[in-house]
Order: structure tokens, then C-alpha cells, then sequence
């Protein structure tokens, strides 16, 4: 039977919310075809999320994406979170690791490797910790958290399978 996961985990990844606004549609016009997108939206009323995950869908069936959904499913997608089948697992520690790999999750995505605005004041983990942790899982490890095309150049060596942001797509 043929996995319902792509063959390849994205290099580079989207990570939306509301802060992003209309940039939105720039940040998804600026990834490579083949990036990942994962649409959050959490605070988004629930027929509006519907209704921007499917413009965000057509986006991203006609520019090769990979998408993923945080939270309630929608639309028989991937699944980002920390549910059972889910395709991305968030990890900010230890404990998280071992549950991604219980949960057999495809990938985790591991923050805040470097400080970040989504989460002003958090410690950041630094980027050897972060991939020490995201190993624990047993799959690749998406480094997010402060990540810039500048930054994920100095951290690839560590293992990392790819990084993740939201502001580095808009500025």
C-alpha cells in the first residue's frame, strides 16, 4: 500500500498564522516549489480557517507544496500536532521527542532553536541542543524558531532535515 506521506521532507518550510495577513499570499509566492506549509490559523473562527485552507490549498497544489494542517483536521490532510498519524510533531523538549517517536510522526519540527517573536522571553534552545532533542525521535528534524535562509546555512551540519519560519518568508 502506497504512503499517504510524500517520499521527501521538504526542505523548507512555511509556518502560517494571523500575524502574516495579507503576506500570506507573498510568503507562499517566495517558497521553492517543493517547501511544506503548515496553516495554523488557530484563532481563526472556523468557517473562515475552511475558507482560507482551501485558497491556501489551491495555492499550493499549483505551486508543488506540501501541506499540512495544525489542529483540527481539514479536508482529510496531513496532520501537524501531536495527534496519532500525525505527519509533523512540535518538540521543544526531551519528553516531546520520545512521544513524537511513540507516536510514530514522520517528522518533528524542534523550537525555539534560536529566540523567536511568536514567542517573546522563551529561552531559545540553541542550535546543537535542538538537534541532540529532535534526534531522540528516530526521524528528521526541522529546526524553527528565529530560522532564516542565513541561519539554516550554518545549522544543516548538525543533521537538521530542513527549517521553518514564519517572518523569514515576509521580510
Amino acid at each position: 500500500m502506497p504512503s499517504r506521506y510524500p517520499a521527501e521532507i521538504p526542505p523548507r518550510w512555511l509556518m502560517t498564522d494571523e500575524r502574516l495577513g495579507d503576506g500570506l499570499w507573498r510568503a507562499l509566492r517566495r517558497l521553492p516549489p517543493g517547501s511544506g506549509v503548515v496553516f495554523r490559523h488557530y484563532a481563526t473562527p472556523l468557517e473562515e480557517r475552511r475558507t482560507l485552507f482551501e485558497r491556501v490549498q489551491r495555492v499550493a497544489r499549483a505551486r508543488r507544496l506540501v501541506l499540512v494542517a495544525a489542529g483540527s483536521a481539514l479536508g482529510g490532510t496531513l496532520r501537524h500536532g501531536r495527534v496519532a498519524g500525525a505527519y509533523s510533531w512540535p518538540v521543544h523538549d526531551r519528553a516531546e521527542a520520545l512521544a513524537a517517536r511513540r507516536a510514530r510522526a514522520k517528522m518533528v519540527m524542534v523550537s525555539p532553536v534560536f529566540p523567536t517573536r511568536s514567542h517573546p522571553g522563551a529561552p531559545a534552545l540553541g542550535a546543537a541542543r535542538a538537534a541532540r532533542i529532535g534526534r531522540l525521535a528516530g526521524v528528521p528534524v526541522v529546526a524553527l524558531g528565529g530560522m532564516t535562509e542565513r541561519r539554516w546555512r550554518r545549522v544543516a551540519g548538525l543533521g537538521f532535515a530542513g527549517w521553518a519560519a514564519i517572518d523569514a518568508w515576509v521580510e
